[in-house]
């Protein structure tokens, strides 16, 4: 039976094989890996996962979805969690092992999803996701750069971005009104600055960046003072698209410390 792609999933199902196989050249599996695929949709990149690895676990919120996996692929060898991956427990999947991710993310929740796996990126080895061109483009952006913003630091902090490669609408079925890329997010051994209090850090990102025209004397109003961003060596004029994850991570440590 035809399944029809449905707007509030945000469904678009890859079909292109060409991508398929660069997908599964990027993630290379290997015998005994923890492979989860998010949204498998009508199967397009589980089944030539499932020629490299068994059992795979696919997290799959469409419930005609996931009644096709099941009548397709026997339990023992897809495992298919009928669930909202936004909920998901990937920590009690992973038990005492590593997890690797890979999935083609609908573009209406990937922002949260990305901090949902962000908050438990212990248990995670590396991820591999089509997202939105322009997402990944905020992901991997550096300082100074247009892109740059809240997503950038939250996610470098922790995780090592690296973009892959394109690929263009005609790839999915019905195709997406954007651009879409492949990348590549690997957690860090131990985040790439320290960081006394992660949530003084979310708190500090996302201020900054409230509202990305005005200078950090005025997002940071009610956090820090000005004498407080100086004495950090921060000049209270700049703007938050300016500053480095390490600035950040001073300006966190600061608020932590005198909250």
């Amino acid at each position: 039976m035809e399944h029809r792609a449905r707007k509030r999933f945000g469904q678009h199902f890859l079909h292109d094989r060409g991508i398929i196989q660069r997908i599964l050249a990027a993630l290379a599996p290997q015998p005994g890996d923890i492979i989860v695929e998010i949204g498998p949709g009508l199967g397009a990149l589980t089944r030539p996962l499932l020629e490299h690895c068994a059992p795979l676990h696919v997290v799959e919120l469409d419930r005609d979805l996931a009644a096709r996996l099941r009548a397709e692929f026997p339990p023992e060898r897809l495992v298919v969690h009928e669930a909202d991956a936004l909920k998901f427990d990937f920590r009690a999947l992973a038990g005492d092992r590593r997890l690797r991710i890979v999935g083609n993310l609908p573009y209406n929740v990937s922002t949260p999803l990305l901090f949902h796996l962000l908050d438990q990126a212990d248990c995670i080895s590396d991820m591999l996701f089509m997202l939105q061109k322009e997402v990944v483009e905020r992901m991997a952006a550096t300082p100074g750069s247009k892109d740059y913003g809240r997503l950038s630091v939250m996610l470098q902090w922790r995780l090592q971005v690296e973009k892959l490669f394109d690929v263009r609408p005609g790839a999915f079925t019905p195709p997406p009104k954007v651009d879409s890329a492949v990348v590549r997010l690997t957690p860090h051994a131990a985040p790439l600055v320290a960081v006394d209090d992660a949530d003084a850090l979310a708190r500090v990102v996302r201020a900054a960046f409230s509202q990305r025209r005005k200078t950090l004397r005025n997002t940071l109003r009610g956090l820090l003072t000005p004498e407080a961003l100086q004495a950090l060596d921060i000049d209270p004029t700049r703007r938050a698209e300016t500053l480095s994850l390490a600035e950040f991570a001073r300006l966190a440590n600061s608020l932590a410390a005198a909250s």
